[in-house]
């Protein structure tokens, strides 16, 4: 029986160790599912968690099991979950808002203030065997789609939310700062909403390269290359950084936007006088809501290519390698493969 299993979970202890402990596997509880992960994707958030300990006010005081982007085998249910469900493969939103609070209510659940999300302290994520989540936030995946693929459709749903708050359409000239991951995915996801532009800046002369490949029309060094003051209609920054933000606000015309996705200085200077002067609307975007279904459907029908996307794959006892992945050259994205083939596997 599964209950009797143990489940491998890769623990951070402190900074830069990780641990491997067995753990009894967790029963689904009401409404929930049990996933027999397969693969997780390795998010800078991971790398932040397990060198400093912290991101802004979120602390690691107690181990903490990483790993949010996710996908896996559903192999048993919780009560009122239909018992047809099990065998399904799935792509795991990692969310578990409380559905009473105000923001949940009005479907803003992202910004739920008693959100439960996996790999924020204090609260483990799915770097492990099995993992449970409630039952609509396992999303059933196409055969076509590969597990890699559907444990990407997490930082695709960031990308989905940024371009949708930039309010890309057909036509649309978008500037976007930072070709990581993120950036990269936030250009695919631009491309298949009809922006005819996508301007990508980075300093790294690597990923200006990779994001040429994934749908840029033209990318820019910000150290040598002058981008166009009042050129694009929306401006995506997926870096962080105050200088990108700074000079990206000013290429943007009057009344378009300006959406901020990377975590970098916990406060900058803005232009504000151009700001109020063109009328752009200046968002943020945390997380995600009600976007598996556009993610999965870009990546089931070509429009997003999140495979190509994977530069190195690790099995769960390699983690601390998949971590420092993000230093080799030319690396885009790392997996760990929990389970290999489990979505081969029945129920044991």
């Amino acid at each position: 029986m599964l209950s009797k299993l143990a489940s491998k979970c890769d623990l951070r202890i402190e900074p830069g160790r990780i641990d491997i402990e067995e753990r009894p596997v967790p029963e689904p509880g009401p409404g929930d599912v049990l996933v027999r992960v397969t693969s997780v994707g390795v998010c800078g958030s991971d790398a932040h968690y397990y060198r400093e300990g912290r991101i802004g006010e979120f602390v690691v005081d107690a181990p903490l099991v990483l790993g949010h982007e996710a996908a896996g085998l559903v192999v048993a249910v919780g009560a009122g979950v239909p018992a047809g469900r099990i065998g399904e493969r799935v792509s795991i939103e990692p969310q578990r808002p409380d559905p009473g609070t105000e923001e949940t209510r009005r479907g803003d659940y992202n910004l739920c203030p008693h959100m439960r999300f996996y790999a924020t302290p204090p609260v483990d994520g799915a770097l492990c065997d099995y993992v449970t989540i409630g039952s609509h936030f396992a999303h059933s995946v196409p055969e076509t789609v590969s597990d890699d693929a559907a444990a990407l459709c997490e930082p695709l749903s960031v990308g989905i939310a940024a371009v949708r708050k930039a309010r890309v359409t057909a036509g649309s000239r978008v500037l976007i700062s930072g070709a990581g991951p993120v950036g990269i995915v936030t250009t695919q996801v631009a491309r298949a909403f009809g922006a005819v532009e996508i301007v990508v800046t980075d300093l790294d002369e690597c990923r200006r390269a990779a994001a040429g490949t994934f749908g840029a029309t033209a990318t820019s060094d910000p150290r040598t290359d002058t981008v166009p003051e009042g050129r694009f209609d929306s401006y995506i920054d997926c870096s962080g950084a105050p200088a990108a933000v700074g000079s990206g606000i000013r290429a943007v015309r009057p009344g378009g936007t300006v959406v901020l996705v990377g975590s970098g200085s916990e406060s900058m200077s803005l232009p504000v006088q151009l700001i109020q002067n063109r009328e752009l609307v200046l968002t943020g975007v945390f997380r995600y809501a009600n976007t598996w279904p556009t993610a999965l459907a870009l990546v089931e029908t070509g429009r997003v290519d999140l495979d190509s996307m994977v530069t190195a794959r690790f099995p769960l006892e390699k983690t601390v390698d998949a971590l420092e992945s993000d230093h080799v050259p030319g690396s885009i994205k790392a997996v760990v493969q929990v389970t290999p083939g489990a979505r081969k596997e029945s129920q044991q």
